[in-house]
């Protein structure tokens, strides 16, 4: 199996730009069959199945919704996007993915952990198509390009921000589903808040426990996270929530409090912006960049295969810097910029468990 190293993920993050949604995709129900065509090498263009909560989070899913517009426009293909259902199981995602594979779009995109267990039953079925598992690494498949981020090491860095910004010593996690993906957002951002400054609280939440993903999904719920933490005085909150997190970010910002945003820039996001002073930076996954590279390297002849994994060295996480109030605080900057510098070299290493 061929293996492609972080090195591709510093390929991707310079071409992916952020572009506006326009209009959502429709699942086909056309029955499943094997690859027989020679349009499968390259495909008509670029199929991505959104995680729980669909297009229009303003995060996790509209970062991977960026990279394919970008690529349908540079590389002239085609493409179709697709909305999960509620409550889904595992055999509508295996038949989503299948009618994608079977109408010949190369590569196929299933985004989030939960497209595991489909993408690969469905791999083996359409060896000569190339699918993309994105924030799981546990499909081993010659036609399967696993692309992974370091979580949390964007994280630690938001950990480092929220205990140099907070004021009451009091910080917040909410976390949309505790699942081993977002403990890892978790333990990050403890650590480097903790590594920090040891006296500051801080207080974790889960919206849901699977398998009930209403975590990722139902902003009211982060709303009322947020709004307890910061009753027990919390004036920092980090979010990795999916599209539950705008009901943070809502919260936080009646308070005037600062919250931090996850995955996408959510400063520049026009959906918040009558939040934006109060997004202080987000955690953000060049998830576009991954996606964008994959359909690249299968426009190229030379589809990506085994784990990427994107970090802070390749530029696959970090920190937004769009909200000048974030750029002007001299001694968070300092802190964030030191143990940028200690993770990359190693002196850092950060746990991925609480």
């Amino acid at each position: 199996m061929r293996r492609v190293s972080k090195l591709a993920a510093a390929v991707g993050t310079a071409a992916a730009l952020a572009l506006s949604a326009t209009a959502c995709g429709s699942t086909s129900t056309e029955s499943s069959s094997s690859d027989s065509s020679d349009s499968a090498k390259k495909g008509k263009g670029i199929a991505l199945a959104y995680d729980v909560g669909g297009r229009g989070d303003q995060s996790f899913n509209d970062a991977a919704y960026n990279g394919f517009e970008k690529a349908k426009k540079d590389f002239g293909i085609g493409g179709e996007d697709v909305e999960p259902s509620d409550g889904e199981s595992d055999a509508d995602k295996v038949q989503r993915l299948t009618d994608l594979a079977r109408q010949g779009y190369n590569p196929v995109i299933g985004v989030g952990f939960a497209y595991a267990k489909p993408i690969e039953e469905v791999a083996e079925k359409f060896p000569k198509t190339t699918f993309g598992l994105i924030d799981d690494d546990t499909v081993k498949a010659d036609n399967v390009a696993n692309l992974v981020f370091s979580e949390e090491q964007g994280s630690y860095l938001a950990g480092v921000a929220a205990a140099k910004a907070t004021k009451s010593k009091v910080v917040g996690f909410v976390g949309g589903v505790e699942v081993p993906l977002i403990k890892k957002f978790e333990a990050g951002f403890v650590q480097g808040v903790k590594d920090t400054d040891k006296s500051i609280q801080v207080k974790t939440q889960y919206l849901t426990q699977p398998p009930n993903m209403d975590g990722f999904s139902k902003p009211d719920l982060g709303k009322e996270a947020a709004r307890g933490q910061l009753d027990a005085d919390a004036d920092v909150i980090y979010h990795a929530a999916g599209l539950a997190g705008q009901g943070v970010i809502e919260a936080v910002a009646a308070k005037d409090k600062w919250v931090i945003g996850v995955d996408s820039d959510q400063y520049e996001q026009k959906t918040l912006a009558k939040y934006k002073d109060s997004i202080l930076t987000s955690m953000t996954k060049d998830v576009s960049g991954a996606v964008y590279n994959l359909v690249k390297s299968v426009q190229d002849g030379e589809p990506m295969s085994g784990e990427s994994r994107f970090d802070l060295e390749s530029g696959g996480v970090g920190l937004a810097d769009s909200n000048p109030a974030f750029t002007e605080m001299t001694e968070l900057q300092e802190a964030v910029k030191k143990a940028k510098e200690g993770i990359i070299s190693g002196e850092i290493k950060v746990g991925t468990e609480s």
